[in-house]
């Protein structure tokens, strides 16, 4: 049986201190974000999102970079 090519994404996930949930985005595809209750329930949005979104445009050719910290 042939395996399905899975792509890697990165999800950037904060906590919204007004409704206690998990909020999340993939910042390489514009317009994939979500929020859940649990970190379990947001990456399950977010899946979701992916697959929407693979539907309509070609995530294949992005890449993220990383995360910078930055000091003010």
């Amino acid at each position: 049986m042939r395996e399905v090519e899975r792509k890697k994404f990165w999800a950037i996930i904060e906590r919204d201190k007004e409704t206690g949930l998990y909020v999340g985005y993939v910042p390489s595809i514009p317009g994939v974000h979500s929020q859940g209750e649990t970190i379990d329930e947001l990456i399950e949005n977010l899946k979701e999102v992916l697959e929407l979104v693979s539907s309509e445009i070609d995530i294949s050719d992005s890449d993220f970079v990383g995360i910078q910290e930055i000091y003010v």
